[in-house]
């Protein structure tokens, strides 16, 4: 602690999820699973993409980088949260937070909007099939990826220069596993109006047209798909959106929960439980989802198992 006028936080308290000694084995346990999928399945499904001829199409190249997106933000959070259910360590620097919160900030917002165009992706290739190589071309794939980081950028560094804007004088205890906005609004002793209406406007802003637009891109999709006469065509057509369609509904469902509802009414407990999902569970799924019902990457999959078992037999 610093003494001028005023005390000034140095560090903060995290609390995390549980001080029962007991049951935070349990959850280290349980969590370093969930960790040790997520970067297994997200590193698995990158190398696939990378390495595999026919995943080389506009999906499979936006997958990649929601992988390597859900990898980082979960990458961000769990390993200090795993640290702290074996050892006293509670406590985080200021800048340790600031830190903490720009990179969760920047992959969380570039997961969101990587989801809506990979969400157009499926609107051109169902809706436009036969332009779909000359609308989604190389090119146009890499400046919507440079607009995804770009956002994401932005998104962290407003949220991080109105933060550094705020002033700390204690208490420094938050009671959550990281240092997330919503926590420490409630911590700060200077006004945070201004930072609370340009926190929900920025998440209004991005969070809801992402939203918009991936809406918008499903029902198109799902209109052309009701128009195709024969079941078989309309069950292809479906199939080709329904791993992205079943990532879009948990990532959005969890989000706007967590940060779109009203603050009063649910308690930290609530709030934890629906940031661990947010946090590391989607990271650990999405992988999943996109192996388990898709049979592009199943195939791939294949494939690598086959070459080993031969390559071992040669042996």
């Amino acid at each position: 602690m610093e003494k001028n006028n005023q005390t000034s936080v140095t560090e903060f308290i995290l609390l995390g999820l549980t001080d029962d000694p007991e049951l935070q084995i349990l959850l280290f346990l349980l969590f370093l699973v969930i960790y040790v999928i997520t970067l297994i399945g997200n590193t698995g499904l990158i190398a696939l993409t990378m390495l595999d001829h026919k995943l080389q199409t506009p999906m499979y190249f936006f997958l990649r980088y929601l992988s390597l997106s859900d990898l980082c933000y979960s990458s961000v959070i769990t390993p200090r949260m795993l640290v702290a259910f074996l050892t006293k360590w509670k406590s985080i620097s200021f800048q340790g937070c600031r830190a903490q919160l720009f990179f969760f900030v920047m992959f969380a917002s570039s997961g969101t909007f990587l989801l809506s165009v990979m969400a157009y992706d499926r609107y051109v290739a169902i809706c436009n099939p036969l332009l779909y190589t000359s609308i989604m071309n190389p090119g146009v794939c890499y400046q919507l990826l440079a607009a995804v980081y770009a956002g994401g950028l932005f998104s962290s560094s407003v949220i991080l220069g109105f933060m550094c804007s705020l002033t700390f004088c204690g208490p420094n205890v938050i009671d959550h596993f990281y240092c997330d906005i919503p926590p420490l609004l409630t911590l700060s002793c200077s006004g945070t109006f201004v930072s609370k209406t340009v926190f929900f406007l920025l998440v209004l802003c991005f969070g809801m047209n992402s939203f918009l637009i991936t809406s918008a891109s499903y029902v198109s999709i799902f209109s052309t798909i009701l128009k195709i006469r024969s079941a078989e065509g309309r069950r292809k057509a479906f199939s080709t959106c329904a791993s992205h369609l079943t990532a879009v509904s948990l990532f959005y469902g969890t989000a706007l929960f967590t940060y779109m509802r009203p603050a009063s009414g649910y308690s930290e407990s609530q709030n934890k439980v629906t940031s661990v999902f947010y946090t590391t569970v989607i990271p650990m799924l999405n992988p999943l989802i996109y192996s388990l019902r898709n049979k592009d990457v199943k195939r791939a999959i294949r494939k690598i198992m086959e070459r080993r078992i031969v390559k071992t037999n040669s042996h």
